[in-house]
């Protein structure tokens, strides 16, 4: 399995807690969440985005995604939603190059417009 010794997602010794695994990923809370609950799932290969992910690393995600809606929901009823999202190069807002999905509970009124979802990341585009 390849890894990088610089890359926070690969170091053996991330200080982060695993909450969900399976073979080819892994999820931990975010380190800067957006909301309570807001979650990464990242495989376990160093690869640099989505798009360079395996099927099978992109169904294990999947899968990783499904579950842990599943937990928050139950362990949360405020949470009545959730944004997903990945960022592909640092133009897009990648900031870690070691591919990691967003999952993001939303509740009701911790965002007073929601419409639109990530249209918002763009000044005006929700205008």
């Amino acid at each position: 399995m390849t890894k990088d010794p610089n890359c926070p997602f690969c170091d053996p010794e991330k200080k982060e807690v695993i909450i969900a695994q399976n073979v080819t990923a892994y999820a931990v809370e975010d380190g800067y969440p957006v909301t309570p609950l807001h979650t990464l799932i990242i495989p376990r290969r160093h690869t640099l985005d989505y798009f360079t992910m395996t099927s099978q690393e992109r169904r294990d995600a999947e899968a990783l995604i499904i579950y842990l809606r599943d937990k928050i929901t139950s362990e949360d009823p405020t949470v009545l939603g959730f944004n997903i999202g990945v960022n592909c190069g640092k133009i897009a807002g990648q900031s870690v190059m070691h591919a990691h999905i967003h999952l993001i509970p939303r509740r009701k009124g911790d965002n007073e417009n929601p419409r639109g979802g990530v249209r918002s990341v763009m000044p005006c585009k929700t205008c």
